[in-house]
């Protein structure tokens, strides 16, 4: 064994024996140190934006890409959202632990379990704001933890666990072990987190391209499971009956940032609109600095622009001859993350919302809402676009539980 795969195995074995406290532990106490994580970011503030000012500078002389670097910096507003999310995760009434199903023949009663997972792997790029959802949420879901994040936003993941996170567990009363950071930015490590099946059964896996999508191959062969999301992409369908004054303003609102998942990246034009349709689009790209690839593509029309930190930048146009040709593009030539479509004709919005198979569909609004505070109201560990059973579409700490069924004698009424 590498001795990057037993340093994230001892952290692995940290977080394990930590799990019962954490498991065992009341609401209140639960949503306490959540509430602690929220004040300490006020007061572990400065250290917070120093280590990643540190972070930012050092991406900067390494030539990251204007998006990527976007995605890094923790400025003081974006501390006080942080914040302000925790606060809210607090106040979010937990589910049940058990429900009644029915009562079986012979006097029996089903009853459904919710109980944790035990361990959850988390590994993502940079992204420190990631530090916090994902912790706050295996905290909530009464799930201990290992994160893993590269070497671009170690500083500041080091410093959000160390100022804001441990200590808010501890105060608490709950084993600030339960939560674990891997402390090297090896790409080893990545690897590392998902082959430990009798440690870390489940590992979120956050992140665009080939490097997710191999982490996710090399999960299934050691039998981990994992809610991965490897790519992206919003997908924005112009009808017929588009308002253009509306879905030029759209098309901005879509673009506010650039290095994110669920921006606009294919914008699919009605052939009978789009010439006339065109210059206003490009117009309303230049107001926000991005430029348009126009057919013939040299490229996959789905194409994901906000991974090429040279030409981030871009957003692909593409004519389609009605409907249902936007929505098979968007089912079989994207990600499958997130498609709307533009319309003011409400027939046509019902019509692509039964076509468009993805994780999110939109009418008349950005696909960048497709987020788990926007949509839910509570910070997300991820977005799984797995076509099977289970979460799909922005993961929140309900969804981190194993379902168990347990038969017991009727209670009497």
């Amino acid at each position: 064994m590498t001795d990057i795969a037993q340093i994230v195995r001892g952290c692995a074995a940290k977080a394990k024996q930590a799990a019962p406290v954490l498991a065992a532990a009341s609401d209140e106490a639960v949503d306490a140190a959540i509430g602690e994580m929220a004040a300490r970011l006020s007061s572990a503030r400065a250290h917070v934006l120093t280590a990643n000012a540190e972070d930012v500078a050092a991406a900067e002389a390494a030539g990251m890409s204007g998006g990527l670097l976007d995605r890094l910096r923790i400025t003081g507003e974006r501390l006080d959202d942080m914040a302000e999310q925790l606060r809210l995760l607090a106040s979010v009434p937990h589910p049940e632990p058990s429900r009644v199903v029915g009562v079986l023949d012979g006097g029996f009663e089903l009853v459904e379990l919710r109980k944790p997972v035990g361990v959850i792997g988390a590994n993502y790029e940079a992204r420190p704001n990631v530090t916090i959802d994902v912790a706050s949420q295996l905290v909530k879901s009464r799930n201990a933890g290992v994160l893993r994040t590269g070497s671009a936003a170690l500083r500041s993941a080091q410093a959000l666990l160390s100022r804001v996170v441990a200590p808010a567990l501890s105060d608490v009363g709950i084993d600030e072990d339960v939560v674990q950071l891997v402390p090297s930015p090896d790409r080893e490590a990545a690897g590392a987190l998902v082959e430990l099946p009798d440690l870390i059964p489940l590992v979120i896996v956050r992140g665009s391209g080939e490097t997710t999508r191999e982490l996710d191959r090399r999960a299934a062969q050691h039998g981990v499971r994992t809610l991965a999301h490897a790519d992206g992409g919003g997908v924005l369908y112009y009808d017929a009956k588009a308002d253009p004054a509306f879905a030029e303003d759209l098309i901005t609102r879509s673009l506010d940032r650039l290095g994110v998942c669920n921006r606009l990246n294919l914008l699919l034009v009605h052939k009978d609109v789009y010439d006339q349709a065109l210059p206003g689009i490009q117009d309303a790209l230049a107001t926000v600095g991005v430029s348009a690839s126009l057919p013939p593509h040299s490229h996959p029309v789905g194409y994901e622009w906000a991974l090429d930190g040279e030409r981030e930048a871009t957003v692909t146009i593409a004519v389609v001859d009605d409907l249902a040709h936007a929505a098979r593009v968007a089912n079989e030539d994207t990600s499958g993350l997130a498609a709307g479509i533009v319309t003011t004709d409400a027939a046509a919005a019902e019509a692509f919302f039964a076509a468009y198979t993805g994780t999110g569909v939109f009418w008349n609004a950005p696909t960048r809402l497709l987020d788990g505070f926007k949509l839910l109201g509570v910070p997300e560990t991820g977005i799984n676009l797995d076509r099977v059973p289970g979460p799909r579409g922005p993961v929140t700490f309900t969804d981190l539980v194993l379902r168990q069924y347990a038969v017991r004698p009727a209670r009497a009424v």
